[in-house]
């Protein structure tokens, strides 16, 4: 069998992805690979791989315990790189160091998520959110084709196309993981305002004045992860946004911000 001794990763694991049956849902699989791959690094070689790397990374999925969501997780992983090594695109068995270990005083490089923490998301936040990850899912299959058929091109050392499709594949894929961890995690909030005293919270529309300069703006106050100044959205964590939380209409604040302190009223609160 022909060794592919340079290819990268995240190419692998494109390769990986075309032999699955698309008839089956793999958004599990798509996860914890995108995760793998963020890991060890998507251009790395994927020959240059190491067992003391792989075991880390067990071990890190692996956490305090023996769950069973990560004894899914690693499974994924073991399978993955028993392809690679039966394809011939690695000469060792990585495999068999894919296993869950007891957990350790100190875990090199560990990352606990804060499971309770909820993110809040509008509506309108959600959809937008849930309509670019379906759009994204449907540009994997192209792109591991792309790279596919760009790959078949000997001199892989200036080769633009293959490049350019490994660097949007691996974009595609970390954003994919990211909106994911933030849908999964999300709570949404059903209105913007409170019933009995109207005061801004999330999702509310916030129409203002400077009364330094008497210019009038409209802002939705949203989640860290919806912001768009462009769009009139301003996170409820920003300075403007922190100022405007539970303020209620005819109320004055005072925000920071690079030329120096602003004083603004609320006009109005909607949802």
């Amino acid at each position: 069998m022909v060794s592919n001794k340079s290819l990268p990763l995240i190419e692998t694991v494109g390769k990986y992805y075309e032999t699955l049956d698309s008839k089956n849902d793999h958004e599990d699989l798509y996860r914890e690979l995108t995760r793998f791959t963020n890991w060890c690094g998507p251009q790395r070689s994927v020959e240059d791989l190491t067992p003391p790397e792989i075991g880390d990374y067990a071990e890190q999925v692996g956490g305090t315990g023996t769950s069973p969501q990560a004894a899914e997780r690693l499974q994924i992983v073991r399978t993955f790189l028993r392809y690679a090594r039966k394809s011939g695109f690695i000469t060792t068995n990585l495999a068999i160091h894919v296993r869950t270990r007891k957990a350790r005083s100190r875990i090199k490089g560990a990352q606990v998520r804060d499971a309770n923490k909820a993110i809040e998301l509008t509506p309108e936040g959600h959809e937008s959110l849930t309509e670019e990850l379906e759009k994204l899912k449907g540009e994997r299959a192209p792109l591991a084709v792309q790279i596919r058929k760009a790959a078949a091109d000997k001199d892989v050392r200036e080769n633009a196309p293959l490049e350019a499709a490994r660097e949007q594949l691996g974009l595609v894929e970390s954003r994919i993981a990211t909106i994911e961890e933030t849908l999964k995690d999300a709570v949404i909030i059903e209105a913007g305002v409170q019933t009995d005293v109207l005061k801004v919270k999330l999702g509310a529309r916030v129409s203002m004045k400077d009364l330094d300069t008497g210019r009038e703006s409209t802002y939705m106050v949203v989640s860290p992860s919806e912001a768009n100044p462009l769009e009139g959205k301003i996170s409820d964590a920003s300075p403007l946004g922190k100022a405007f939380v539970g303020r209620s209409e005819g109320q004055e604040v005072e925000v920071q911000t690079p030329r120096g302190k602003t004083r603004l009223r609320i006009l109005a609160i909607s949802g």
